[in-house]
C-alpha cells in the first residue's frame, strides 16, 4: 500500500529539530511522496533545500499564497517566475511538480480581495501556459475561486482544491471545471459534515493531504501535524466511502501520480 500527502509545508520550522525524524515516520506509515506548496519569497529556499536533500520523496512546487499578497505582489511573482524559469539549475535538473499555494483567503484580510484576484490570475496563466497543475487555497471564498476558474477555464487548466470543506454542490462545480480535491484533517472532525459530502462525490477525484504542521486530525487535535497523519485520514474516507483502506490508498495515490506526474 502506497500513499501521497499531496499538501504539507513540511520546511516549515515547526520540523526544525526532527525534520529527518518525521520524515522516517511518514515513509514507516506508507507515505511515499509529499508534495510541498510554496507559501512566499520567504519560505522558497528551505523548500528547495528540502526538496534537494530528499529528491524521491520531497516534491516542490513555485507559487505566492494569497495571504502573501501584499501591494509589491508584482514584484514578488517576477521573482518567483524567474525561479520557475531556472528551475532546473535550482533543483539540480529537475522541475517543480506545479503552481502553488495560490488562491484567494477572505478569512484573515478580505480587503486585498483584488489583488489576491490579479495574483491569482496571473498563476493560473503560468500553469495553463506550462501545463502543470495548481494547488488552490480557498478560505471563505468558495464563490470567488470558482468564478475565476470559471472565467479562466481552460482544458489544460487542472489542479486541487486543497482542504477542501465545501458542500456536494461545491465539490461537483470544481470537478466539472476539471479539479480534484484534497482531504485533509476536517474530514476526520467529530462535528464535520465532509464525511457526509464525500459520500455523493467520486474517489476518483479525490486525493489526500495533510497540510502540516497544520489542521491535525483526529485524534491529535491541537498537536502539529505531519504527513504520517494522512494514513488516519486515508482510513476516514475509507469508512466514509464504505470501501476497503487498499481501495482508497489505489486510487488516491493514482489519482495524484497523474495529476502531477510524479
Amino acid at each position: 500500500m502506497i500513499l501521497y500527502d499531496t499538501h504539507a509545508h513540511i520546511y516549515d520550522e515547526a520540523f526544525l529539530n526532527d525534520r529527518e525524524k518525521m520524515l522516517e515516520e511518514a515513509m514507516s506509515h506508507r507515505v511515499r511522496k509529499i508534495i510541498m506548496p510554496n507559501i512566499d519569497l520567504d519560505s522558497f529556499q528551505s523548500m528547495v533545500d528540502l526538496a534537494n536533500a530528499h529528491p524521491q520523496h520531497c516534491i516542490p512546487m513555485v507559487g505566492l499564497h494569497p495571504c502573501s499578497v501584499k501591494e509589491d505582489f508584482e514584484e514578488v511573482l517576477s521573482k518567483l517566475k524567474e525561479y520557475q524559469e531556472n528551475e532546473k539549475d535550482i533543483l539540480q535538473g529537475r522541475s517543480f511538480s506545479g503552481i502553488g499555494e495560490i488562491g484567494i483567503d477572505l478569512y484573515w484580510d478580505a480587503t486585498t480581495l483584488d489583488i489576491q484576484v490579479q495574483a491569482f490570475r496571473q498563476q493560473l496563466q503560468w500553469a495553463k501556459s506550462l501545463e502543470r497543475p495548481v494547488s488552490i487555497h480557498v478560505r471563505d471564498s468558495f464563490q470567488e475561486v470558482l468564478k475565476v476558474l470559471e472565467e479562466e477555464f481552460d482544458p489544460k487548466l487542472r489542479g486541487v482544491l486543497h482542504c477542501f470543506t465545501g458542500g456536494v454542490e461545491e465539490g461537483k462545480r470544481a470537478i466539472d471545471l476539471g479539479f480534484h480535491l484534497g482531504l485533509g484533517g476536517v474530514l476526520t472532525f467529530k462535528n464535520s459534515n465532509l464525511r457526509e459530502v464525500v459520500k455523493e462525490l467520486p474517489l476518483e477525484k479525490l486525493v489526500l493531504e495533510t497540510d502540516s504542521p497544520y489542521l491535525s486530525p483526529h485524534p491529535h487535535l491541537g498537536q502539529r501535524n505531519e504527513p504520517a497523519h494522512v494514513l488516519l485520514i486515508a482510513e476516514t474516507l475509507a469508512k466514509a466511502k464504505g470501501v476497503s483502506l487498499e481501495q482508497v490508498a489505489r486510487i488516491t495515490s493514482r489519482n495524484a501520480d497523474k495529476l502531477f506526474k510524479l
